[in-house]
């Protein structure tokens, strides 16, 4: 089990480099975090977009641009078409998001001719290095799906266990998060989180042991846990935290960056291949750790 950032790069730098299609590169915060995993031999890189314009970013912050190929397509819906198609050729490993909107690397991803379509939902997956928790903790989904049901709750769950499998855990333990520790049939989130419970007893959700419903602190706190005389495998040990709706993940997450100061990553999965999203707000660091995360995904895929 890898069990921080630091060994995330570590063992990033072992398995790599993959090369990552850039969409759209004409970025300077995304050419930055390109160039900063190339020299840490994370990645290599293949650049999508307006080679005018990504070149005069390169000038501009001394990247030698002679360590990237470029492929230019001035259209954004075009280019990022093409860096998904590099992919889906096996050309490269995964996509990164560039100078785009989302809703357009999504369209192409989705795309039936080259896209990298499976089937499932995807969905969002924050990673994250918070002080006294002795492992990474997985968050889902916090960005994607706005209030998924019961068969989107199972494919989220399926999603996240592609970032957990590589990050080394091998049974990743799956907390199902809720505002109690019990079913009530006036708040879904409860019947939903048993159900996933019964499901994955069955053997219909596979490759991991989920739990709860749990209240959040019984999920990360083994003390907790006990003073409410919860005896589960994931009672207080959880990997993956799965929310019950978009805004529960989102402030989960933000909460953990903003006020905890906890290091982070994010992908997006439920794809043949990881998507790398960076935001404008992400550190140096998120950056970097997003794409070393795709490197170990991609290596386990």
């Amino acid at each position: 089990m890898i069990k921080n950032f630091k060994e995330v790069l570590e063992i990033a730098r072992e398995r790599g480099p993959k090369t990552v299609a850039v969409a759209c590169a004409q970025d300077t915060d995304v050419l930055k975090a390109v160039e900063n995993a190339r020299q840490n031999n994370i990645i290599d890189a293949i650049l999508v977009g307006d080679q005018e314009k990504i070149e005069s970013i390169m000038n501009e912050e001394n990247i030698d641009k002679n360590q990237y190929e470029i492929i230019h397509i001035e259209d954004l819906a075009e280019a990022s078409l093409k860096a998904v198609e590099l992919v889906s050729t096996g050309k490269a490993h995964m996509v990164m998001k560039g100078l785009v909107d989302t809703s357009i690397i999504l369209k192409a991803v989705l795309n039936k001719e080259v896209g990298l379509r499976t089937g499932s939902v995807l969905s969002h997956v924050a990673v994250f290095d918070v002080m006294n928790y002795p492992r990474l903790l997985l968050v889902t989904d916090a960005a994607m799906n706005i209030e998924p049901d019961l068969d989107q709750k199972k494919q989220i769950i399926e999603n996240s266990l592609q970032v957990a499998y590589g990050l080394d855990i091998d049974v990743p333990k799956v907390g199902v998060i809720c505002a109690k520790e019990k079913v009530n049939p006036k708040m879904p989130a409860t019947v939903d989180a048993g159900e996933l419970v019964k499901m994955n007893e069955a053997g219909e959700l596979t490759g991991c042991i989920v739990g709860g419903p749990f209240a959040l602190d019984n999920a990360v706190s083994e003390e907790a846990a006990r003073l409410k005389g919860i005896n589960h495998p994931v009672a207080g040990k959880a990997d993956i935290l799965m929310c019950p709706n978009i805004e529960s993940g989102n402030i989960l997450y933000k909460t953990l960056g903003f006020l905890a100061n906890a290091q982070s990553a994010g992908v997006i999965v439920g794809a043949k291949a990881p998507i790398i999203l960076t935001s404008r707000a992400d550190s140096e660091d998120a950056k970097l750790n997003s794409i070393a995360l795709g490197v170990l995904m991609a290596a386990k895929m």
